[in-house]
């Protein structure tokens, strides 16, 4: 239980890091910190989720994809929900390529949306704790 409450915390600061950068004005270096940021975020996100499923539902998943999978069969994601976890998780794969500008627009473009998703996934497992 203490390593879910230390995965908790670490996604709670995160999602606190990167909700400050995206209310920013553009510049390349926000961008930049941006993408970061989501990187990290993402992470300490989906590892708090794997934390959850291990130690709440008796789920062992060890990939992103397969612990947001586990989330919509518990019904803690809706199908559209599950499907845009399905594609952020390949955005940050590619967060290693953002030296192309388009990967990097792409993923700057969509973490705002990204964020609040991921609040609302840590939220909704914070109130089944």
């Amino acid at each position: 239980m203490e390593r879910l409450r230390q995965r908790y915390e670490d996604a709670k600061r995160a999602l606190k890091t990167l909700e400050e950068v995206i209310n920013e004005p553009y510049s390349l270096v926000v961008r930049d910190a941006t993408i970061q940021r989501f990187e990290y975020t993402f992470e300490a996100v989906w590892k708090f989720l794997r934390e959850y499923l291990g130690n709440k539902e008796g789920i062992i998943c060890n990939s992103p994809k397969s612990c947001f999978r586990e989330a919509f069969s518990l019904g803690f994601l809706k199908e559209e929900e599950a499907a845009e976890f399905l594609e952020m998780t390949d955005r940050r794969n590619e967060t290693a390529h953002t030296y192309k500008e388009e990967v990097a627009q792409l993923i700057y473009s969509k973490t705002k949306g990204y964020f609040f998703l991921m609040q609302n996934l840590v939220n909704k497992l914070v109130d089944k704790m």
